[in-house]
């Protein structure tokens, strides 16, 4: 029996491989697998060309097997097999793709892929084991051989009387440390776990011995253990079915199965996609919010797999933030189970995929929004405010791709409408599309900035939500129709008589005005008569940028305690008060004081702003009644 070393460069590549490539152990199991699932293909691919090749897929499984005593686990295919020669290229020369090479040999049936590339998964299994045996024999060869290796001094092949056809790979596992137990490994609940995760939809039977519990016999409630053989695989994954085939209680029972959620999914997509491109995918909307959605502890992300075989849990370079809420899974044969499967977000054919989906999930969203429009304002109640972050984020990279899904309570409709219903909606001489923001519905109906809107009929969208007005803001128009907000400075609303009107008051009232805006001080930027208010005495509007509800999300921020909107003070000149304030401001300027500072603190509680000193707003209140 001759010892082999490994080439200097496999050497290295073990040694990288054991250490820090995988960043699960429990990755091994996924990679003999495939391997197996490999060797099984090649006969099957060979079949089709050569008639002395008989195919009887009853006859072909993988077998896994765990013996506690022995430390041993044990992983057998009834596949092609190897030659000698086979052994030394494949498993001499790590990364040196057996799969590969005869893939390339042969044209593929379409939609068939050999999914492993035999030397690199292979010798992820000394992550576990300390020493791994590999018995097999070739279709092409009468000999058996013995491959052995500890993975650090070399190799042996040495001729073994094998009389079946396959390849059986059995690992000594390493023994138990402080940080880690390699004897999980062993046990068979963790065992048949493993590969129900990784390996569910490999399209071969993967057979264990399942103990169970049962009663000695009829007569009999003692009860005894037995050992019978299972296929612990599904073999066919449901997105590789024809959907006639399935029912929405298929697809229902896929998501409980894949514990996608605890909910019913809302809405699901069965996609196929052949092209540049080629994947397969199933996506689901949930009908509830995730209890940690909006918490750094939420991933998002889709299962990952190539060819059945599970490469990462959740993918999260496959979906974008606007669409986080989406889970599901997504199997390409274009890619392939290498070295890279832990870096996938460098692979070119999973940004295309993910492209592709994102451009499928707006496009089903639409179709929901158009078709089933009960179903989207569900979904939109949900799952709404992530889109509207989607439209905020990245300095409003994708306002336009999101924009049409967005929904907004309406003061006219009474209900949930889109930008597109609302600007259809139109009045030919309106100039902007209004919108109110507050805590509530109700709240919001009942603001004094809103009476001169509606009064004109003219349809106003509520914001309800923190994250509205920065969309808004980022949007600036939808369909050349600028957005304004009822509490900004010019509505262009008001008529040339109005305006006029407004301006004499102005001029007749302006001692008026200077005396409350030094009184108020730096509170507000101004004090001016209002054209917009019809029934009450007093509100609060902003210029610039920053609206008043803007200042308190930002205030809210660790950062934003010195964002301050330019706030302007409106008196109504038609309100009783405003006589009271020019009757004291001609003979009583102590009461004109207690005036302005009441209407001041008046106006910041219908806005929902702190009251400033709510014992001095008392005492002044008290020395009104008096």
């Amino acid at each position: 029996m001759e010892k082999k070393q490994f080439q200097a460069e496999s050497q290295r590549l073990l040694e990288m491989m054991v250490h820090s490539i995988y960043s699960q152990k429990e990755i091994f199991i996924r990679e003999l697998i495939s391997n197996a699932s490999d060797a099984i293909d090649k006969i099957y691919y060979k079949a089709l060309t050569d008639d002395s090749i008989s195919f009887n897929k009853d006859d072909y499984f993988i077998k896994v097997t765990a013996d506690k005593d022995k430390r041993t686990l044990t992983i057998l295919d009834t596949g092609i097999g190897m030659t000698k020669e086979e052994l030394e290229s494949n498993l001499g020369t790590i990364a040196k793709s057996g799969s590969l090479a005869f893939k390339k040999e042969i044209e593929m049936e379409e939609g068939q892929e050999i999914i492993g590339q035999f030397g690199v998964g292979f010798y992820s299994s000394f992550m576990v084991a300390d020493k791994v045996t590999v018995y097999t024999k070739s279709l092409y060869s009468d000999e058996g051989y013995k491959w052995e290796s500890d993975g650090q001094d070399g190799y042996t092949i040495e001729t073994y009387d094998k009389d079946i056809v396959g390849t059986e790979i059995v690992l000594h596992l390493k023994e138990d440390t402080e940080d880690e137990d390699y004897t999980k490994f062993l046990e068979e609940f963790q065992l048949r776990s493993i590969i129900k995760k990784h390996s569910d939809f490999i399209r071969y039977p993967i057979k264990m011995d399942i103990t169970k519990t049962e009663p000695k016999s009829e007569d009999d409630d003692e009860l005894v253990e037995t050992t019978e053989e299972e296929i612990i695989n599904s073999m066919v994954p449901i997105w590789r079915k024809n959907k006639q085939e399935l029912k929405k209680e298929d697809y229902e029972s896929f998501y409980q199965e894949k514990h996608f959620g605890f909910d019913q999914p809302l809405s699901y997509q069965h996609i196929s996609v052949d092209g540049m491109v080629r994947f397969q995918s199933i996506l689901y909307i949930p009908e509830q919010l995730p209890f940690n959605y909006y918490s750094q502890d939420f991933e998002k992300g889709l299962e990952l797999y190539s060819n059945g075989v599970l490469i990462m849990e959740k993918c999260a370079d496959l979906l974008p933030d606007h669409f986080s809420f989406i889970r599901g899974v997504v199997d390409s044969e274009d890619l392939s189970l290498n070295i890279s499967r832990e870096i996938l977000q460098q692979d070119r054919q999973v940004k295309r995929i993910a492209n592709n989906l994102e451009k499928k999930i707006k496009n089903h969203l639409q179709s929901m929004l158009k078709n089933e429009r009960d179903k989207y304002e569900t979904f939109f109640n949900v799952f709404g405010k992530q889109l509207k972050y989607g439209v905020y984020a990245d300095f409003g990279a994708n306002k336009d791709k999101l924009q049409d899904l967005l929904l907004f309570f309406s003061s006219k409709e009474e209900k949930l409408v889109s930008l597109k219903e609302y600007r259809e909606r139109m009045k030919e001489d309106q100039k902007f599309i209004y919108y109110a923001t507050g805590e509530s519905h109700d709240k919001i109906a009942k603001l004094p900035q809103i009476e001169l809107v509606t009064d004109k009929g003219y349809e106003v969208l509520y914001f309800t939500d923190e994250v509205d007005e920065f969309a808004i803001k980022m949007l600036m128009n939808y369909d050349d129709k600028e957005f304004k907000n009822v509490s900004s400075g010019d509505l262009g609303i008001e008529n040339e008589e109005e305006k006029k009107e407004i301006e004499k008051q102005k001029e007749e009232h302006q001692d008026i005005l200077k005396d409350m805006k030094e009184l108020l001080g730096t509170k507000v930027k101004e004090v001016r008569l209002s054209s917009r208010l019809k029934s009450h005495p007093v509100c609060l509007s902003a210029e610039g940028d920053v609206s008043i509800d803007m200042e308190k999300v930002l205030q809210q921020m660790p950062d934003g305690q010195s964002v301050q909107a330019d706030k302007v003070l409106e008196i109504n000149t038609k309100h009783d008060i405003f006589q009271s304030l020019i009757q004291t401001h001609q003979t009583d300027k102590e009461k004109f004081t207690l005036y302005t500072n009441i209407l001041y603190n008046q106006a910041l509680l219908i806005e929902g702003l702190p009251i400033e000193d709510p014992v001095a707003l008392t005492n002044d209140m008290c020395k009104v009644m008096v």
